[in-house]
């Protein structure tokens, strides 16, 4: 078995965070947890030239901040 490279690891970290995100019991740890895991995606699909797997984690990572950050404006607001 060979080693690891650096861009394959990363990958492997990205699919780990993300299946460890759907374990989460708090939506606001599940989303943070997912967003750095769709971050690293976008970064491991932008260095393996697989666009359209960095597209698809891009519009995650948005969905994931725009709901992370509205939740923290509804609750300042309280």
């Amino acid at each position: 078995m060979g080693s690891i490279n650096v861009v394959e690891g990363l990958g492997y970290l990205a699919s780990v965070l993300v299946a460890i995100s759907f374990l989460m019991k708090s939506i606001n740890k599940l989303r943070f947890v997912n967003l750095i895991g769709s971050i690293c995606f976008v970064i491991y699909a932008v260095a393996i030239h697989a666009i359209p797997v960095a597209l698809i984690n891009l519009f995650t990572v948005c969905i994931n901040v725009y709901y992370l950050t509205s939740k923290n404006a509804s609750r300042q607001a309280e």
